[in-house]
């Protein structure tokens, strides 16, 4: 009887009320035939491979996290509270030590979820990876966290979560943004003045195989996980680098998901995107799955797989090296970074437009975080989107120093009524959430 070196859990929720519509990419098959093939391979027969039921997260647990304007259930539904509640299981799992490592296979997906969520983008509402993280570290202390996000496009919601956090490291390994949605997450973007060289960006060429994605792993990824010794490890496991996902330019296999799991030990792993629903995606997770549970997965392979087809230009191989070097370049050099950054008068500020595809808005924002030595550093946020509602958040990091806890609560307070329909405070420190009704 086969069993698993590491004990496994998985999460499925398919979501059958929640489709962009019948017909769109994101929609229930997605799991529904790696379902399928999960059963049909016996996978859950295997002694250590254990399905768990879905939690839900609460409206506290997406406070936490992001500010939802005007509320969260004017952004959420029911599935977008399971499939938080699918990655929170999992994680509480892994702390409890009732598995090693776990896999939730939910929708709908997270990782193009900003702080602020004024509707939907990318296919996504909130940020189901982010709520997990910090409902972990308030319920169990966790404090130093990494995200592996190896979706093809850039997890840009992820990496404005974390943009200012000196505790999270954000690495995201994607198809080049000049080439493909988001148009994010270029090698310069490495992190805010009290954070920088904490957010890593490997922006791969379109056409990179098997051989090009591992690369990264073993001369970037991991040397910088090594060095940043994170309690957890968490993987934003999208699989639209697939060779024949039908809205991405990349040529990664099946068992190249499941050598890059194996490499990678993540301790949860999250589905984002991932397209080719017959294809790809039933062979890719139960790749992914046969790896985080330390089983043979060197039969594994897709029925229309030629690896013929799949070789990896040389141009692309150097340019792919050269990007790795850059990433070691940035984190190695992270202080003097630091440093550089702060020398800029307005290094404190960030001001930006954020377009929000799915729901059709228009976000423009201004953020001023103060700069700090001692903590992640008081945040404000000034947003307002072309359907005329404007906030205001204020995030006090949740080991804010004095002088930051002083700051956070001046900018709510002094907040005016008269320009922002909403003023809402993201207290981390209490583990308060409140909006001024003055």
């Amino acid at each position: 009887m086969l069993r698993a070196t590491h004990k496994t859990g998985l999460v499925f929720f398919p979501a059958f009320d929640w489709a962009i519509d019948p017909t769109h990419p994101e929609r229930e098959e997605r799991l529904l035939y790696t379902q399928d093939q999960v059963f049909e391979e016996g996978l859950l027969d295997i002694d250590g491979i254990v399905e768990l039921k879905s939690d839900l997260v609460n409206i506290k647990d997406i406070q936490r996290v992001h500010f939802c304007v005007p509320d969260p259930w004017a952004v959420i539904t029911e599935s977008h509270l399971i499939s938080a509640g699918g990655a929170k299981t999992i994680g509480m799992a892994v702390m409890d030590g009732t598995i090693e490592r776990g896999f939730a296979l939910v929708r709908p997906p997270g990782h193009h979820a900003n702080r602020v969520v004024h509707g939907a983008r990318g296919f996504c509402n909130i940020n189901i990876e982010a709520i997990m993280i910090e409902y972990l570290r308030r319920a169990y202390g966790v404090d130093r966290v990494a995200i592996v996000d190896t979706d093809c496009h850039h997890g840009d919601g992820t990496q404005d979560i974390y943009w200012h956090d000196p505790d999270t490291l954000f690495i995201s390994i994607h198809q080049d943004g000049r080439t493909l949605y988001p148009g994010s997450g270029f090698l310069n973007d490495f992190g805010g003045p009290n954070a920088a060289g904490t957010t890593i960006n490997l922006p791969l060429p379109p056409e990179t195989c098997d051989e090009g994605f591992l690369y990264a792993i073993e001369h970037a990824v991991l040397p910088i996980l090594e060095d940043f010794q994170p309690q957890l490890i968490i993987n934003s496991a999208g699989q639209d680098n697939h060779y024949s996902d039908p809205i991405t330019n990349m040529n990664f296999s099946a068992r190249g998901y499941a050598r890059l799991t194996s490499m990678l030990k993540a301790d949860i792993a999250v589905l984002e995107g991932g397209y080719a629903i017959e294809g790809a995606l039933p062979y890719v997770n139960a790749g992914i799955i046969m790896a985080m549970a330390g089983l043979d997965y060197s039969h594994l392979r897709e029925p229309d797989f030629n690896p013929d087809r799949l070789h990896q230009d040389p141009d692309v191989t150097r340019v792919i090296e050269k990007t790795c070097n850059y990433a070691l370049e940035i984190w190695n050099k992270r202080a003097a970074i630091t440093h550089t950054v702060r020398k800029k008068p307005d290094c404190g500020e960030r001001r930006r437009q954020i377009f929000y595809d799915t729901d059709n808005i228009l976000e423009t924002q201004e953020e001023t975080i103060r700069i700090c030595d001692d903590c992640a550093g008081a945040l404000r946020i000034d947003s307002i989107s072309d359907r005329g509602v404007r906030m205001l958040g204020v995030t006090i990091p949740r080991k804010a120093c004095s002088r930051c806890i002083e700051q956070g609560h001046q900018w709510y307070e002094n907040g005016d009524r008269n320009h922002y329909r909403h003023i809402f405070l993201q207290d981390r420190v209490t583990d308060r959430y409140s909006e001024r009704k003055d």
